[in-house]
């Protein structure tokens, strides 16, 4: 009889929210107004999307439980599906109602085998916060290195807490599970610890992302997807609506990864399934047609804006190879933490998801990285399993991966990345070759003069090749020893830019501008240095500088803007490119008389 009662009175209370959506606010209770034994109702989607009523039963106010001032109200859930199921991963944001007013949304579990379905609530004021931020005229631009490190760690169904933390937490948020769909266990096992330093254990297989209608309109406890992938690869996360106005909606009651500001597509989204578990009961979720952005991703919940497109990165990538060309279609997340890391999972996901996939494939990559405002960044090198074990696809993910945490990396521009372009060429054989020994036939030479030098190299299960690459000596080298350093590409570049390279914080044209002048992988290079100074302030180089303009720049010796090595490279000469990734160096010494 009392289920009867409920299920009337919710179902009054849903009609009556449903009707009063765009005429007047929604009435607020205050936490100072909840006490024990107050009963309510919660809304959540079980199954399809219509929201169904849940009992809830106050039993008390937890003080200080989330943070200075950030008080949770315990409650314990009731009827047949909460208590058969539990609380949900996927339920974050079920909106609470004590006598009509919203009091705040379902956020937290109690420990993890908990035998009834104890949950905790944050309150609606700590979530309008949020509104009222994303509505400040001057908001503070937020640090990436600071706003995206989690407040908490939000883990995925099956996660093991243990192995997150080293601590007891018997107050959690209620997991928001990050879907990967289309992507192999392999690239999942590969990346996962980059996605949880970010903040995110994947789950695979448990929902999809697509454009499909919905015509059921959203409203509180509505299920709504987060989108950071999607096309032929998807990456998202759902939880539950606890807020609407016209023009926004509130969600989770915690954070998905406490970026701060973000630009993240807001779907509509149907619930296939409710899987009970003792351990983590979780919500099957397929993401439906766009209906807006998520805009912030704040510590008691996550806010999106109604008819707003997200500023997404599409990229279309084509391996030629096989029998036909195979290309991809999908969009990333404009995100300083999570773009690079989302690139390289779904550039190593693409490449090992074809058939001609195998460890021992070499890949030839060409490409660009289109940034507004900006030349393009030019993508071309080649990649082959080395010593190291990672096969050419990871390398390949892996080097990807770097222009983008150098292209967000800067603390001067925000970078807009319109758009990537990507082809692999895959060679079915492992292509590399050490660089065994290098030689000259002469011991002394004068300046103007030109030498040859032969770079022996020996292909992996291959017999010895010799190439000869031919340098001028400059008329202006000085007396004395003449350094030349054989190598391969990343070689010359740590030797000329000063140590790693991600360590040089430069603006955003710098940065472009030296990613464009790196040396590619299938190249012996040779450069002869001579023994002066040589600076290199942002990107631009400046050899073989007299004492007294280094005594003049000393005041920006040592900083970001300007590094110094004690040689200068006055020459450099390359091989064609060759079929092989070269790995190796050596150095000879010429004296120039």
């Amino acid at each position: 009889m009392r289920s009867a009662v409920l299920a009337a009175a919710a179902f009054c209370l849903l009609l009556s929210l449903s009707s009063a959506q765009s005429s007047k606010p929604v009435e607020t209770l205050s936490v100072t107004q909840i006490h024990a034994g107050m009963r309510g109702v919660a809304y959540t989607v079980f199954q399809g999307t219509k929201p169904e009523a849940m009992e809830v039963e106050v039993l008390g106010v937890l003080k200080n439980a989330d943070g200075p001032k950030g008080d949770v109200i315990l409650v314990r859930l009731g009827g047949a599906k909460a208590e058969y199921n539990g609380v949900v991963a996927g339920m974050s944001g079920s909106p609470v109602y004590f006598e009509g007013k919203l009091a705040g949304a379902v956020a937290f579990r109690i420990g993890e085998f908990s035998k009834e379905p104890i949950a905790g609530v944050t309150p609606i004021a700590e979530m309008l916060e949020i509104s009222a931020l994303d509505r400040t005229p001057a908001a503070i631009p937020v640090d990436s290195k600071i706003a995206t490190l989690p407040a908490r760690k939000v883990a995925s169904p099956g996660a093991n807490h243990q192995s997150i933390q080293d601590f007891a937490n018997y107050l959690q948020p209620i997991e928001t599970p990050l879907v990967f769909d289309g992507f192999s266990e392999d690239t999942v096992q590969r990346f996962a610890s980059q996605f949880a330093s970010a903040g995110i254990v994947p789950v695979m297989g448990a929902g999809s992302v697509s454009n499909a209608k919905q015509p059921e309109a959203i409203e509180p406890g509505s299920a709504v997807s987060a989108i950071l992938v999607r096309g032929d690869m998807d990456i998202a996360a759902t939880c539950t609506v606890t807020f609407m106005d016209a023009e926004h909606l509130l969600a989770c009651g915690h954070p998905l990864m406490q970026f701060g500001m973000v630009d993240l597509p807001m779907t509509k989204a149907q619930v296939l399934a409710t899987v009970p578990s003792q351990l983590n009961a979780f919500k099957i979720v397929n993401a439906t047609e766009t209906i807006g952005a998520f805009v912030q991703d704040r510590h008691n919940g996550i806010l999106g804006e109604f008819g707003k497109t997200a500023a997404m990165i599409p990229v279309t990538l084509t391996i030629h190879g096989g029998s036909s060309p195979k290309q991809f279609h999908y969009e990333v997340l404009n995100n300083a933490r999570l773009s690079p890391v989302a690139m390289m999972a779904t550039v190593f996901n693409a490449l090992h998801g074809v058939n001609e996939y195998g460890e021992e494939t070499t890949y030839r990559m060409s490409g660009r990285i289109n940034v507004d405002g900006y030349p393009d960044v030019a993508l071309q090198d080649m990649f082959a399993a080395l010593d190291s074990g990672q096969p050419g696809a990871m390398l390949a993910a892996m080097s990807l991966g770097e222009h983008f945490s150098r292209i967000y990396d800067n603390p001067y521009s925000v970078p807009a990345v319109r758009g990537v372009q990507l082809d692999f060429e895959m060679v079915h054989d492992r292509r590399w070759a050490r660089l065994d020994n290098a030689r000259t036939d002469v011991t002394e030479a004068r300046p103007g003069d030109d030498i040859v030098i032969e770079a022996m190299l020996r292909p992996y299960r291959g017999e010895s090749v010799v190439q000869q690459i031919h340098v001028r000596i400059p008329p202006s080298t000085s007396k004395g020893p003449l350094r030349i350093l054989v190598s391969d590409g990343d070689t010359l570049d740590r030797f000329r830019h000063g140590g790693p390279p991600f360590l040089r914080k430069l603006d955003l044209a710098s940065t472009i501008a030296y990613l464009n002048k790196e040396h590619v992988n299938n190249r012996v290079y040779v450069s002869l240095l001579e023994a002066d100074p040589e600076a290199m302030i942002a990107d631009k180089v400046m050899p073989s500088l007299p004492l007294s303009i280094m005594n003049v720049m000393e005041g920006m010796r040592g900083t970001q803007d300007m590094v110094v090595s004690n040689e200068s490279s006055v020459n450099e000469a390359a091989t064609p490119a060759l079929d092989y990734v070269v790995a190796g160096a050596q150095l000879l010494t010429v004296n120039i008389k």
